[in-house]
């Protein structure tokens, strides 16, 4: 509340009149390169001041950011809640709330987010984070369907919802005349763009197939850099200022900056990828800025497509996808980390950002509302999408092997929920070339609020009431080993026959790959992982501890080390460990701290020993249910030494020689130890 209320005070300041210096009890201090105030100013020193101008910028941008943040907490505290609404709900409902009260206290509208803020700040985080930790194998298996679907399925859709709208406006009941077709096309392209993030957080949680979360998790990668497309291609058009000066060589090179534009924005994600991939290859001793190499290679190769009129979009895309295999490789764990947990934090902050701002934006007097207009908008949009997944998807069931069901395309055609991109690139029309603008911007937020809250709320409980088909459980080791057997058995069937197909496709890249790629982007003498590390440590420490037992060499283990060679090694770590007990720790600016690895290791092996001693002593008993002292129980993390304390007392058994009983045996007298 005290951040809401700051928030609002902030905003509501901003439209204030500015003060007259004359009449200001408060200095104003301007301050120059050379820190000197001019002779017309009070100098004079005064205890208590207030200069908020100066901070205004960073103090609403660090409150906007804690409001979105504490909407995200309070969203997450009722655990039922994550279940009944998507998340984009509540932040809506935030950003509205905090625009009704600026609204109210100043009756003008609250302010809105530039067009340039969403698209050079708040999305690359997004689209980086979305194609970083994209599953790559599901989508490359995948990728003809995916493809054919996001380009095919947002032409069809941007086509179909222009051309009808540009129908309904000849009507001259609905008083839309003036919209020529061009705009009508180009508000099509804006509303085709999907943000399925809804969709996607009920699909993990409904665990479903995984070719159905791949198709939604694909569209939402590739749509947006589609339809962002087509807007410019559209916006050039329109400068034209009447169609009817367009001729068919602009339409075949609209068609071909399409092209150019996609696989030009794709081919220079990659390049940048390769670059940002083979700088991590240097910075073993320099490993504090490898996070940093990461971030500033995605963002530039954004900026440079953005700079030469290609998709930005696709290029990150491309530029994560291509780096991801080969700077894991690179970068150490305390890299791999912060490189991880920042990309998800700036997604989810710049997400939480764009959803309350699309809330603020909501109140204003920047509305033009006509009713024909945006219920046919909102009809065309379900009815174009319906229409398109089912075609589409009709003839590429024809070449799967797995087809997707009725169930399946029910869903993906529910699952065309808008979001921030059509949000954005309506506030970017410009109004001298739109003058119905903000009737697009109506019609704009309604669509999004209808997809966002009636169909992000009612598609969890549809995918349970139709009982989607559901993924397998995650592969353990032994069949992911012979998943990939069998996937190089395929692939060597398939050269044998002379068949084509995508095992023979990733069998040529992987051999490609190993041979080129790793050798020119991975750094050399890489360090073993730490279970290959510590099982050699331990090996070192059982030789040094036989030899110095004197037992025979015969009782090492057959995969061990050769006996002269592990005595060599031994001598050498035995002047390493003594070293390091003189050694004085030191602190590099440059470099991220050691490995914690051996730390850790030597961690566990003191408490599995601690644990151990405490289950020896009186009256406990060992994990697994045998007493204390039982004979045969080895301790791999005890020392040899004498037996361990037993839980009981020991008890002799002597035979006296008495009569023999009914049954002939002596009966044994039990005498209790002292």
């Amino acid at each position: 509340l005290l951040s809401l209320w700051s928030l609002v005070c902030c905003s509501a300041a901003a439209y204030a009149d500015e003060p007259n210096p004359s009449k200001s009890s408060l200095p104003h201090y301007e301050y120059d390169h050379g820190g000197a105030v001019g002779s017309s100013q009070d100098t004079r020193i005064h205890v208590f001041t207030v200069d908020y101008d100066y901070v205004r910028i960073p103090y609403e941008v660090t409150l906007w950011i804690l409001l979105a943040s504490l909407a995200k907490i309070g969203f997450h505290l009722y655990h039922r809640l994550p279940r009944l609404m998507p998340e984009s709900c509540i932040l809506i409902a935030i950003g509205a709330l905090v625009g009704v009260i600026i609204f109210a206290s100043d009756h003008k509208s609250p302010p809105v987010m530039n067009t340039s803020i969403y698209f050079l700040y708040l999305l690359p985080p997004i689209v980086l984070e979305e194609g970083y930790f994209m599953p790559t194998r599901p989508f490359f298996e995948n990728f003809g369907s995916i493809l054919w679907w996001s380009v095919l399925g947002s032409l069809l859709n941007s086509f179909g919802i222009g051309l009808s709208l540009y129908g309904v406006c000849q009507i001259k009941a609905f008083g839309l005349t003036d919209l020529n077709l061009l705009q009508n096309l180009l508000f099509g392209s804006m509303i085709s763009a999907v943000d399925p993030v809804a969709a996607l957080v009920v699909f993990e949680e409904a665990s479903v197939n995984e070719q159905l979360y791949m198709m939604i998790f694909g569209e939402s990668l590739l749509n947006d850099g589609i339809t962002v497309v087509l807007y410019n291609i559209f916006i050039a058009f329109t400068q034209m200022h009447r169609y009817e000066e367009i001729e068919s060589i602009d339409v075949f090179a609209g068609f071909a900056r399409f092209f150019v534009v996609g696989l030009g924005g794709m081919l220079f994600g990659i390049i940048f990828g390769f670059v940002s991939a083979f700088m991590t290859r240097f910075t073993h001793n320099v490993s504090a800025i490898e996070p940093l190499l990461v971030f500033m290679f995605s963002y530039l190769s954004y900026l440079s497509a953005e700079t030469l009129y290609i998709s930005g979009i696709l290029a990150m895309t491309a530029c994560a996808v291509t780096m991801k295999k080969y700077v894991e490789e690179n970068v150490s764990q305390n890299s791999y980390t912060t490189i991880k947990y920042f990309m998800k934090m700036l997604s989810s902050v710049s997400e939480t950002l764009i959803f309350v701002f699309m809330g603020v934006s909501t109140v204003g007097k920047n509305h033009e509302w006509n009713w024909a207009f945006i219920c046919f908008t909102l009809l065309f949009c379900l009815i174009w999408r319906t229409l398109s997944v089912f075609s589409l998807f009709y003839i590429s069931n024809k070449f799967r092997t797995y087809p997707f069901t009725f169930k399946d395309q029910l869903i993906i055609s529910y699952s065309g929920l808008r979001g921030a991109s059509s949000f954005s690139l309506a506030f970017l029309l410009p109004a001298n070339l739109f003058p119905r603008k903000n009737l697009f911007i109506t019609a704009t937020l309604v669509v999004i609020y209808f997809t966002v809250f009636i169909q992000g709320i009612t598609i969890g409980p549809l995918v349970r009431y139709l009982d989607v088909k559901k993924t397998n459980k995650k592969e353990s080791i032994n069949e992911e080993i012979h998943v990939r057997l069998m996937d190089h058995l395929k692939a060597g069937i398939e050269d044998i026959c002379g068949h084509w197909s995508h095992y023979q496709l990733r069998d040529k890249f992987k051999k490609f790959d190993n041979k080129y790629l790793k050798k020119i982007l991975i750094r050399e003498h890489q360090p073993k992982s730490s279970i290959v590390s510590l099982y050699k440590k331990m090996e070192i420490k059982m030789a040094i501890e036989m030899a110095e037992s004197g037992m025979k060499i015969s009782k090492l283990s057959t995969d061990s080390l050769q006996l002269c060679k592990i005595m060599n090694i031994a001598n050498a770590k035995r002047i390493t460990w003594v070293r390091s007990l003189f050694q004085v720790p030191t602190y590099s600016r440059h470099n991220l701290p050691t490995s914690t690895n051996e730390k850790q290791a030597q961690e566990i092996l003191i408490r599995r020993q601690h644990s151990l001693r405490q289950s020896c002593r009186k009256g406990n008993s060992l994990p697994w249910g045998r007493p204390a002292g039982t004979t045969g129980v080895r301790y791999l993390s005890l020392p040899q030494g004498p037996s361990q304390p037993t839980r009981r007392k020991t008890r002799r058994v002597t035979f006296t020689a008495k009569k023999a009983g009914r049954s002939g045996f002596d009966t044994p007298k039990v005498i209790k130890a002292p």
